[in-house]
C-alpha cells in the first residue's frame, strides 16, 4: 500500500532545485556554466521563499494546519522541514562553489578577496571605488537611527561593526588606531548596501597572462577604511546580510484607481512585506548578529539560514565570460524552419501549411517576422495577442506599436500580475498605452497565462486569419534558454476559436463553446479527465492504449489520481515533469504503470505537451497549462490539438528523444533522492540530439 499517495508540492520543488544544484556540481559541466547553474539555483531559492515558502508561513500565522492543502504536513512542521532542507543545501552549494574557484584557478582564474590584492591592483581597486562604487552607497548608522530602516527584499548588505577608540587615540598610517587595552569599547553597528546597479564582478587588469576578479563586495571591504575615515575607531569588521519579504501582490479596492495603478502601488508595498527568511554570513560575530535580530524584530522561529561569505548567489547567472569559450558551453547556432523562408513572406508560407517552431533549436525570429510583416502589410486590418512576459528590449512590443502607427487596429491582453515581472510590463503597457495600442487587463479573478496571437487580413474581399500559438513567452531573451513550442497556422475553425478567447477577455460574463481548442478555467479539467478515461477504456477492451505527457510541474490530486485510475487499469504512462511532481510513480497496485523522470541541462525545458494513444489514431495537444490547480481552475490557458500529421510526427518524436535521455535525466520519487536515470546503449543526451534531429532534418533535404 502506498504509505503518502502525493508527494508534498513544496519539498518536491526543494527536489527540483537539488537537480539545479546537481548541474553546478557536475564536473563535465563547462566551469563558468557551473556557476551560473549556482546563480540559477540561488534565484530559484529567492523566489521560492518570497512565494511559497511565504504562503506556508501565512497558513501558520493564522493558527491552521493547512493539511488538507499542504498535502498532509502540518505548517509549522513544514516549515521547519523546508528551513532543513535549505541549510543542507545551501552548505553542499558552498563547496560547490569552493571547488569551482578551485578548478578555476587551473584556467589562470582567479576570484580574489579584499586581502589577496596584489600592489598593482590597488590603484585600479581604489579609483573604480572612488568613480563608481562610492557615490552609490548607502551606508546606515544603526546606533544613531530610533529604529530599524526597512531593508529591501534579497538586497545584500554589509553588516559592519566598529569598535570605537577613546577620543584622542593616535590612529596609524592606515587610519587603523592603535590597539588599547581595554576590556570594553563602544560599538557601532553600519549597514552597507550592495549597489544593484553596478556589475557584481569586477573585473582586473590581466597580469603575466592571469586573469583577475574581485566581487563588489570585496572591493567595498577593501575600502572600508575610506568609508569611515572620519571616526576614531580600534577596528572594523564586516559580513554579509540579507532578508526576503513575502511577495504576494495585495491589490488596493480604491475604485479610483486604474488597474495599472493597483499594481504599480502593490508592487512597491511589496518592498515592505513581512520578512520570511534571514540569511547571514554564519562567520559574523555573535554580538553583531544579536543586535541585528533584535533590531529588525527577528525571532528564532523565523527561517534563519546560517550562509556563506557571500549572498545574492543569483548574480553568478551573469558571471563575466572573460572572453573564455573553452568553459562555455558551446554555442550552436538557431536553425531555420524547413520550408519557412524569413526572407520571403511568411504569411504566404502559413496561408499553405501549418508549420511547428521549436526553439531555441529553431529560430524565435520567425515570431518577430510575422509580427513585424502583419505591421507592414497594407491588408492586414487587425492584430491581437497576450503577453505574459516581454524581454527588457521587446521587439514584439516595437512591432505592434509599428502596427498602429500603420492604422492597424491593435488589442493586446497583457498580464499585469505576471510574478516578478510586473515592473517591466507596467512599462510595456504604459508605452502601448500612449501609442494608441487598445490594451486588455484580464479577467477579475484569472490570470491569463496562455500565448497567441491571432491577426486578419484582408483578401478577395473577405477576412482570413492567421495566427500562432505557443507553450512559452513571447520574450526574445528566454527564447535563447527555454525550450517552447509554436505552431504557426491559418486554420480557420482553430483561429476563430482564439478569437472568442479574445472576446471572453472583454466579455467575461459570456462562457463560449469549443470544438477544437482546450480552454481553461472552464474545461480544461473536464477535457483531460475524459482524454485519460478514453485511455482507460481502451485498455481495458484490449485497445492500444497510452499516455505521454510532458510537463514542468504536476500538482493536481484530481489529475494525479486520474492517472493513478489509468495505471490501474493497465495504461503505460510516461511523464517528463521538470520541475514539482507530486505523483510517486512505480508504486505496486496504484502507479506501477507509471514512469516519471525529469531532464535538467543546458536549456530550460518548458514545453507542454499531452499525447493520447486513442487506439493508434494519436491525439496530440500543446498546451500553456501545467497540471497545476491553479492553471486548470484559476487561469486563462489554452491546449492546443496538432492536426497537421507532419507536425504531429514531429512532436511525437522531439517527445521521444526527450523520453530516451540517458545523460540528464533523473528518476522521480517518493525519496526524492534524483537519482540519474541510466540505460543499456548509447548514451542520448536529449537537448543535444534534439539540435542533431533538426539540423539532420536540413542536412536530409540538401540532398535530395
Amino acid at each position: 500500500m502506498l504509505e503518502k499517495r502525493y508527494i508534498n508540492r513544496e519539498l518536491s520543488w526543494l527536489s527540483f532545485n537539488a537537480r539545479v544544484l546537481q548541474e553546478a556540481a557536475d564536473e563535465t559541466v563547462p566551469l563558468i556554466e557551473r556557476l551560473r547553474f549556482l546563480g540559477i539555483f540561488s534565484n530559484n531559492l529567492d523566489e521560492f521563499f518570497k512565494v511559497r515558502y511565504a504562503t506556508v508561513k501565512r497558513i501558520d500565522l493564522a493558527g491552521k494546519a493547512g493539511k488538507s492543502v499542504l498535502g498532509g504536513i502540518k505548517a509549522s512542521k513544514l516549515l521547519a522541514e523546508i528551513t532543513k532542507i535549505v541549510i543542507e543545501h545551501q552548505s553542499e552549494s558552498l563547496k560547490i562553489l569552493d571547488d569551482i574557484q578551485t578548478k578555476l584557478k587551473d584556467h589562470d582564474i582567479y576570484i580574489i578577496k579584499e586581502d589577496q590584492v596584489t600592489e598593482n591592483q590597488q590603484e585600479f581597486i581604489r579609483n573604480y571605488f572612488l568613480s563608481k562604487v562610492s557615490p552609490a552607497l548607502v551606508t546606515m548608522i544603526l546606533n544613531d537611527l530610533p529604529e530599524m530602516p526597512s531593508l529591501k527584499d534579497s538586497a545584500a548588505y554589509l553588516a559592519v561593526k566598529m569598535v570605537m577608540n577613546e577620543d584622542g587615540t593616535e590612529e596609524n598610517q592606515h587610519g587603523i588606531s592603535k590597539i588599547l587595552n581595554r576590556s570594553v569599547r563602544e560599538k557601532r553597528y553600519v549597514l552597507i548596501e550592495i549597489p544593484k546597479n553596478i556589475e557584481r564582478f569586477v573585473v582586473l587588469p590581466e597580469e603575466n597572462g592571469k586573469q583577475y576578479i574581485i566581487l563588489l563586495d570585496d572591493l567595498i571591504r577593501y575600502n572600508l577604511h575610506t568609508i569611515f575615515n572620519i571616526f576614531s575607531y580600534e577596528s572594523l569588521s564586516a559580513h554579509m546580510i540579507k532578508i526576503t519579504r513575502d511577495a504576494e501582490l495585495d491589490l488596493d479596492s480604491d475604485l479610483s484607481k486604474s488597474f495599472i495603478e493597483k499594481i504599480s502601488d502593490s508592487v512597491k508595498d511589496r518592498l515592505k512585506g513581512d520578512p520570511v527568511r534571514f540569511v547571514y554570513d554564519k562567520n559574523i560575530d555573535q554580538d553583531t548578529l544579536s543586535y541585528l535580530m533584535n533590531k529588525m524584530g527577528i525571532e528564532s522561529t523565523d527561517s534563519i539560514i546560517p550562509g556563506g561569505r557571500y549572498h545574492n548567489r543569483r548574480d553568478y547567472m551573469d558571471f563575466p565570460g572573460l572572453g573564455r569559450e573553452d568553459l562555455h558551453y558551446e554555442v550552436r547556432d538557431p536553425l531555420p524552419i524547413q520550408g519557412l523562408i524569413l526572407q520571403t513572406s511568411v504569411l504566404k508560407g502559413i496561408a499553405e501549411k501549418d508549420y511547428l517552431l521549436y526553439t531555441p533549436y529553431q529560430s524565435f525570429a520567425y515570431v518577430v517576422k510575422f509580427l513585424r510583416e502583419a505591421a507592414l502589410d497594407p491588408k492586414v486590418k487587425s492584430i491581437k495577442i497576450t503577453i505574459y512576459r516581454l524581454a527588457k528590449i521587446s521587439h514584439i512590443a516595437s512591432s505592434l506599436i509599428n502596427a498602429v502607427k500603420n492604422g492597424k487596429k491593435v488589442t493586446v491582453q497583457i498580464e499585469l500580475r505576471a510574478r516578478f515581472d510586473e515592473v517591466a510590463n507596467i512599462r510595456y503597457a504604459e508605452q502601448m498605452q500612449q501609442e494608441g495600442v487598445k490594451l486588455i487587463f484580464g479577467v477579475p479573478g484569472l490570470k491569463v497565462h496562455c500565448k497567441t496571437c491571432v491577426i486578419e487580413r484582408e483578401e478577395e474581399g473577405k477576412l482570413k486569419r492567421y495566427g500562432f500559438i505557443s507553450t512559452g513567452n513571447f520574450n526574445e531573451n528566454t527564447s535563447r534558454l527555454y525550450t517552447d513550442y509554436t505552431l504557426f497556422t491559418a486554420d480557420a475553425e482553430i483561429l476563430k476559436e482564439i478569437n472568442k478567447v479574445f472576446d471572453f477577455f472583454e466579455t467575461n460574463y459570456k462562457v463560449n463553446k469549443y470544438n477544437h481548442l482546450i480552454v481553461s478555467p472552464h474545461y480544461t479539467r473536464n477535457a483531460i479527465y475524459k482524454l485519460i478515461q478514453n485511455e482507460i477504456d481502451n485498455a481495458k477492451s484490449g485497445k492500444p492504449s497510452g499516455i505521454r505527457l510532458k510537463l514542468n510541474s504536476l500538482s493536481d490530486n484530481g489529475v494525479i489520481d486520474k492517472l493513478y485510475t489509468a495505471s490501474k487499469a493497465g495504461v503505460k504512462i510516461k511523464l517528463i515533469v521538470r520541475g514539482i511532481c507530486c505523483l510517486v510513480p512505480g508504486a505496486p497496485g496504484i502507479s506501477e504503470n507509471i514512469e516519471a523522470i525529469s531532464i535538467i541541462d543546458k536549456f530550460l525545458e518548458h514545453p507542454r505537451v499531452f499525447i493520447f494513444e486513442n487506439e493508434g489514431n494519436k491525439k496530440v495537444y500543446i498546451s500553456s497549462a501545467d497540471f497545476m490547480t491553479r492553471n486548470l481552475d484559476q487561469r486563462v490557458e489554452i491546449s492546443c490539438p496538432i492536426y497537421d500529421e507532419d507536425i504531429k510526427q514531429e512532436i511525437i518524436e522531439t517527445f521521444d528523444i526527450s523520453w530516451n535521455d540517458n545523460v540528464k535525466a533523473r528518476y522521480h520519487g517518493p525519496g526524492m533522492i534524483n537519482e540519474y536515470r541510466e540505460t543499456n546503449g548509447a548514451k542520448i543526451r536529449s537537448q543535444f540530439a534534439l539540435y542533431d534531429y533538426y539540423l539532420n532534418k536540413i542536412e536530409y533535404k540538401a540532398t535530395k
